[in-house]
């Protein structure tokens, strides 16, 4: 999960409800804020994301904004690069139509 919400990061400087909302495009990456929370956190501590604290002109209440670091970027190539090939393996082996007997 932590890769695909660093991907979202990647995209636009974003706050928390708006990477919950991106998630729910997908049925299956619906998370919770108390899910979200501690990912960013952790993507923060290891130099992948940054945040600041932003005052909207619509509201009165601050938000912490997150935004990708070129660490972050790098991370994330090589994370998705690992992931296509994993994808595409485990893609072959379901498209296989023999089935080994053990």
């Amino acid at each position: 999960m932590a890769t695909v919400i660093l991907k979202i990061i990647a995209s636009k400087t974003t706050y928390g409800y708006e990477i919950i909302k991106a998630l729910r495009q997908y049925q299956t990456l619906v998370t919770k804020e108390g899910s979200l929370y501690p990912i960013l956190y952790r993507l923060e501590d290891e130099g992948l994301i940054t945040s600041d604290w932003v005052l909207s002109d619509n509201s009165k209440k601050p938000r912490k904004f997150y935004t990708i670091t070129a660490s972050g970027r790098t991370e994330l190539k090589q994370v998705s690069a690992e992931w296509q090939l994993f994808a595409s393996e485990v893609s072959a082996v379901l498209q296989d139509g023999s089935e080994q007997n053990g």
